[in-house]
């Protein structure tokens, strides 16, 4: 991915003065940058802000004495975007009208992910309204995931749990079949969030690059990131202008198939909505949630696509306005 734009922002402040020490993990160091003490409560809260920011855009700036943040706009991956000149819209593939989440079937169903309240409660430095919904366990498991890959020491305490979701992020968005834009959106708003709490340019290139590298290329081999689940297929961006992965393992990936538009059809798992999502409890790690783990896919070649449907899908008006006004807020 393209670093330019992100680099010129974090090139305007940072919080840290002096360059993050290699024995200590960029969680660590940033919530003790940020909050003084790097507790199990604080880094839930950075992590809280980070993602929120990701998925909604710009909602916040925190006011701590003697730090100034800097200005970065963060469109976040709700709302549309262009990537190298490709138009992205990942909305559909939260809201419902995309048969999209991996269910433990043969293929997607539609699951509405922003169930509970949509971006207001993401405002208020919440996951959602209560905690029983689509949206509770997606937000959740994102905090989760990216406390894992940024090395929160003081994860797994009670106030702030393990990951509890699937490992395999293949797994997790094998029925999303995204394209090198799409993935590329996401790591993106990844590291323009990062660059408005004022992490340094250096930290934000080394996290991209790691989660270009392990979930932007398709056919990866299977790679650790979880530890306590060991190697598992990680690859999301899984069609054909993906770059393919060093030391590819495509047998293990099974063909890609588009997802198609919801059609109200029940799902195994979940009670069907007006428009065709589920209101069964989701997992995972975005707009897909997770059947049984397995440290491979089915075998087979991922060049191929099966049902397309089209990428923008009817979404909620709501929704989108609620995304809209948080980038302008």
């Amino acid at each position: 991915m393209r670093f330019s734009t992100i680099a010129a922002a974090a090139a305007v402040a940072s919080i840290a003065e002096a360059q993050r020490p290699a024995n200590t993990s960029v969680c660590d160091y940033y919530t003790t940058a940020l909050l003084k003490n790097n507790t199990a409560a604080n880094q839930y809260t950075v992590l809280t802000l980070l993602v929120n920011t990701v998925v909604i855009g710009n909602y916040t700036k925190p006011n701590i004495p003697g730090i100034t943040f800097p200005d970065v706009a963060v469109p976040g991956i709700l709302a549309p975007g262009t990537v190298n000149g490709t138009k992205v819209n990942l909305l559909s593939f939260f809201d419902g009208s995309l048969a999209s989440s991996n269910r433990g079937g043969s293929s997607g169903v539609a699951v509405n992910f922003l169930d509970d309240g949509g971006a207001a409660p993401l405002m208020k430095n919440l996951p959602s309204n209560g905690q029983t919904s689509n949206q509770y366990k997606l937000l959740t498991h994102l905090y989760q995931f990216f406390g894992t890959a940024l090395g929160c020491s003081q994860q797994g305490m009670t106030a702030f749990p393990a990951y509890q979701g699937v490992a395999s992020q293949y797994q997790v968005h094998k029925f999303m079949a995204l394209n090198y834009a799409e993935v590329s959106y996401f790591i993106q708003n990844v590291g323009l969030a990062a660059a408005s709490f004022g992490v340094a340019m250096p930290d934000i290139q080394a996290v991209a690059t790691t989660l270009t590298n392990v979930f932007d290329k398709r056919c990866g081999p299977p790679t650790a990131v979880i530890p306590s689940a060991g190697p598992v297929l990680q690859s999301i961006c899984i069609t054909e202008d993906c770059p393919e992965a060093a030391n590819s393992t495509c047998s293990s990936y099974a063909a890609v198939v588009q997802p198609s538009a919801a059609n109200g059809t029940m799902s195994s798992n979940g009670t069907s909505s007006g428009n065709g999502s589920t209101s069964g409890g989701g997992s995972g790690t975005s707009g897909g949630s997770s059947p049984t783990p397995t440290s491979s896919g089915s075998s087979g070649s991922s060049s191929s696509t099966t049902g397309a449907a089209p990428r923008n899908a009817a979404a909620g008006v709501t929704v989108a306005a609620l995304a809209v006004a948080a980038f302008f807020l």
